[in-house]
């Protein structure tokens, strides 16, 4: 590459011959690292500063292959969101190839499975329930949008699936519903203390598939709910 070459390269734009670790893997370094920095610190508390540092990169390089904080934020949630989205398809694909009508808790352990093995498989796993968490918390319209854009699909096979198998509730009752499972899975995998304190220290701790469990015979028992 010739000096003249190297002085108008963009500030902080990588080059392969003098940058090693450049590419996708980069990408995905720079993504895992922000990923740990939201779900810790939340949207507001995180700073590219804290990021860049953490990943082993400058803020130029960030804002380079990112944009803005916003535009990180999203690429983090649309990478692992969309995970859990492709996830749920597929668990719904499989189940409907076995069971021609499956029951309500058959379609409720099939939705919430991907998130359970996602908050399990990790801290980069857990962080992204945290961010995801947080952003449900979030009424203003680009959390909403985000939600929309990356959950919406899944989520509305999973309204159809349950209309099927319940004739007798209307689809716009079951998609209520639904959003209460959302908002209740959400809060018992960010704030299982609660168990603790409610059953009086009996219980301190729910095993991934214990949990689990409980949530689908409880979650299931409110959508089979006469209307």
């Amino acid at each position: 590459m010739t000096d003249l070459k190297k002085k108008n390269r963009a500030p902080g734009r990588p080059s392969k011959a003098d940058t090693p670790g450049t590419g996708p893997d980069l990408r995905d370094g720079i993504l895992d690292h922000a990923e740990l920095v939201f779900g810790e610190l939340g949207f507001e508390g995180a700073n590219m500063r804290e990021i860049a540092a953490r990943a082993g990169v400058n803020q130029a390089l960030i804002r380079y292959y990112f944009g803005s904080k916003v535009d990180l934020f999203d690429a983090c949630f649309k990478r692992r969101g969309g995970v859990l989205a492709n996830n749920r398809h597929a668990n719904l694909d499989r189940l409907l190839e076995i069971k021609e009508t499956p029951t309500v808790d058959d379609l409720v352990y099939a939705y919430l499975k991907p998130q359970w093995d996602m908050k399990y498989s990790g801290p980069n796993g857990a962080a992204f329930v945290a961010m995801q968490a947080r952003l449900h918390a979030e009424p203003e319209e680009h959390a909403l949008r985000l939600r929309r854009e990356v959950y919406d699909a899944s989520l509305k096979r999973y309204i159809a699936a349950l209309s099927r198998v319940l004739p007798d509730v209307p689809k716009d009752i079951v998609s209520v519903r639904m959003a209460f499972l959302v908002g209740a899975y959400l809060f018992m995998l960010n704030d299982l203390g609660r168990i603790g304190d409610l059953t009086e220290g009996h219980l301190t701790a729910f095993g991934k598939d214990d949990m689990l469990d409980q949530l689908v015979r409880f979650l299931a028992a409110g959508l089979r709910a006469s209307n």
